[in-house]
């Protein structure tokens, strides 16, 4: 007779009920988390309003009322769809957010068992991901991260889950207007291809076909970023691919106050907002220019910098309290409840990036015991994460930003902590044998 830990497993890897309580609990949380009404401020201020901008046929404008491409604008463009057949409200908002919480947990799931061959694995990842607080906490946020982190995920599984040439469109189109929300996302497109290529052999044989494959992906996402290209030379007078705040998040990070993190409080970047001579454009380049101009005066600094961008990437977690500290009565009403979810949230977290360190080891000793070929699919959450890694070094390291990484953390953490189990209970029946 198999033992308690066993039948566990055996339930909760295959059974449906298991499947949809873990499905109950996932979209649950976040449905409750709606119900805490956060007021948006900061980006989410700026996002909001051009999506209620655009949803009143106002069009995409800066604060001053004229058309600008400051900003990603892919955020606000689907926004602005919720908020035409919903109304504009902060309900509306998480009520979106929500359906693309729940696509990114679903995805989660069907990655997690194809990458790794296992239901109990893409379970495990979902469960994981459900009880997540700062997860579960961006909800109700005008943010860009839920809605940015289900286009990464779609787009990632059509590459891993589906065949043929639809396939390659249809990621192209994902690809394309997640582009538009995060201009530097097709970054993460060569690396899939790369391990797509390597993880079957014959790898000079199939360079041409895979080029093939990339340029009618890279061409469909082209296709979708055109139509804002082109709006933005009709009403700018400029060739603006996607948007202009690039400059701004160099400078932050990279000024004489740069510890890391952002920093607007530098001179640097206060003498520069203080400049009523700029508009948006003009400001954006300013930035772009002094910040060049201070890592070419400061090459040792800029240098020394780059670890300290990766700890204040990976190292806090739970930003998605700060909306609330300043926008939310739940937050007025019982702040030690959030400082108490985000102490056990950043436990969580760290608990995540050390199964997710240890799976990388798991595998790689599991696939040399068998003989089988180290480069497969399971290296793509660890070339997910490595991506923002890449970019926070240059720019600015933001907590916020590995956001759209964790699902992919969890698939792999799911994978190691199924293996464990799944070895315990295999020693605990033999135990008993």
């Amino acid at each position: 007779m198999p033992d308690r830990l066993s039948r566990l497993l055996v339930w909760f890897g295959q059974s449906r009920s298991a499947l949809l309580l873990l499905f109950a609990v996932f979209a649950g949380l976040r449905a409750a988390a709606i119900a805490l009404d956060v007021t948006p401020s900061s980006d989410a201020d700026w996002y909001y309003a051009r999506a209620d901008m655009l949803a009143r046929g106002l069009g995409y404008l800066s604060n001053q009322g004229v058309p600008t491409a400051y900003w990603p604008p892919g955020w606000p463009l689907a926004l602005n769809a919720a908020f035409r057949l919903l109304g504009t409200s902060t309900v509306t908002v998480g009520l979106f957010n929500l359906a693309c919480a729940l696509i990114a947990g679903w995805l989660t799931l069907d990655l997690g068992r194809r990458i790794f061959g296992s239901e109990l694995a893409g379970r495990t990842a979902l469960l994981l991901l459900a009880v997540y607080p700062n997860s579960i906490l961006y909800v109700p946020l005008a943010l860009t991260e839920v809605f940015y982190t289900t286009l990464l995920l779609a787009g990632c599984w059509l590459l891993i889950a589906r065949k043929g040439v639809l396939r390659l469109v249809l990621a192209g189109a994902v690809f394309g207007f997640a582009m538009l929300v995060k201009t530097q996302t097709l970054i993460v497109v060569p690396l899939i291809f790369a391990i797509g290529l390597w993880r079957e052999g014959n790898v000079l044989r199939r360079v041409p076909g895979i080029i093939g494959r990339a340029a009618i992906l890279f061409a469909c996402a082209a296709l979708v970023v055109a139509p804002w290209t082109l709006r933005n030379h009709r009403e700018l007078g400029a060739w603006i691919p996607v948007s202009t705040n690039g400059g701004i998040t160099l400078l932050t990070g990279n000024n004489d106050s740069a510890r890391g993190g952002f920093t607007p409080d530098d001179p640097l970047v206060k003498a520069l907002d203080a400049r009523t001579d700029l508009d948006e454009l003009e400001y954006d380049a300013e930035a772009a220019r002094l910040g060049k101009q201070w890592i070419l005066d400061h090459p040792g600094r800029f240098a020394m910098l780059m670890p300290m961008k990766l700890w204040r990437l990976w190292g806090p977690d739970g930003e998605g309290v700060w909306a609330y500290e300043t926008g939310s009565p739940a937050y007025k009403a019982a702040p030690w409840a959030f400082t108490a979810l985000r102490a056990a949230n950043q436990l969580w977290y760290f608990a995540l990036l050390a199964l997710f360190g240890l799976g990388g080891w798991l595998m790689v000793r599991a696939r040399r015991a068998a003989r089988e070929r180290i480069i497969d699919w399971w290296l793509v959450p660890y070339g997910i994460a490595l991506y923002p890694s890449a970019i926070a070094m240059v720019f600015s390291g933001q907590s916020r930003f590995h956001y759209p990484v964790m699902p992919f953390i969890c698939m792999m953490a799911g994978w190691a902590l199924a293996t464990a189990l799944d070895q315990a209970a295999a020693r605990s029946a033999l135990a008993r044998a």
